[in-house]
């Protein structure tokens, strides 16, 4: 195995700007909080924090991320896309893809769920929140936080999760072997990259696509925990912007912006 710090991972590195700059720590309480720093310091794109472990990791709607050391990979990426304020929920599908596509190069059958997560046989191993900072209708940055459990037990799970860790699993849970924390790490980051690059050059429709096609939610029957009511109905797609299109029981099909979705069928 690669020794996971900063020289391993930047010895892997096949990226032109990602991970470049790389701050790499034993433990810190959220990357994500330290990569919103960085950008509001004016810090370049392609910047990017690494962590062995967090004490306050960072989840979707204000929920914490579980950040053992050892075992797992978290990481944020500061961006600087040139494009509208109402854009900024795309770079979380960005995310999606690039790491679904670095899990199936480990050889794991990995699909999304919407909002943020990569799952394995129904199970979650991955997250992602895009946190950003605007200057009037444009971005100003977006740190685009990733956090993947790697080859964490599911004992380790079970202790720190509880009852949640039922819908969680690892890599080396579904896979069998233990994963190179540093290669998958400049895997990760080769494929942020790119599709980085292919979202800004290609548009959103380029990304919509990708990420409907490593989907696993088209035609699902879902129930949507939303605004303390419940809406269920079958999913439809994605709006111009990654937000969740549901054709409700009603008939009607709306737009769900944020909420708990859970597979009904």
């Amino acid at each position: 195995m690669t020794r996971f710090d900063k020289a391993g991972i930047t010895s892997l590195l096949r990226t032109d700007r990602f991970g470049r700059e790389l701050h790499f720590y034993k433990e810190v309480g959220s990357t994500s909080l330290i990569a919103q720093e960085l950008g509001r310091k004016g810090e370049g794109e392609g910047t990017v924090v690494v962590a062995d472990a967090q004490t306050a990791g960072l989840g979707r709607a204000g929920k914490s991320w579980f950040s053992p050391p050892g075992v797992n990979f978290y990481l944020s990426v500061l961006l600087r896309p040139p494009v509208l304020a109402r854009e900024a929920t795309l770079l979380s599908l960005v995310g999606a893809v690039a790491t679904t596509e670095a899990m199936r190069r480990e050889g794991a059958l990995a699909f999304i769920k919407w909002p943020n997560d990569v799952l394995i046989e129904g199970q979650k191993v991955a997250g992602i929140l895009a946190e950003a900072d605007f200057r009037g209708e444009h971005i100003d940055f977006v740190a685009l936080g990733i956090g993947v459990n790697l080859n964490v037990s599911r004992a380790v799970l079970k202790k720190g999760l509880g009852k949640v860790a039922e819908g969680a699993t690892s890599l080396k849970e579904a896979m069998g072997k233990e994963v190179d924390r540093a290669r998958f790490a400049a895997s990760l980051l080769s494929q942020l990259e790119a599709w980085y690059q292919r979202y800004l050059q290609g548009g959103r429709d380029l990304i919509l696509r990708a990420w409907l096609e490593r989907s696993m939610m088209m035609g699902r029957r879902v129930e949507v925990k939303i605004n303390g009511g419940t809406l269920t109905g079958i999913v439809w797609g994605l709006d111009d912007y990654g937000l969740l299109l549901l054709r409700t029981d009603k008939g009607r099909v709306e737009t769900i912006t944020t909420g708990e979705v859970r597979f009904r069928d």
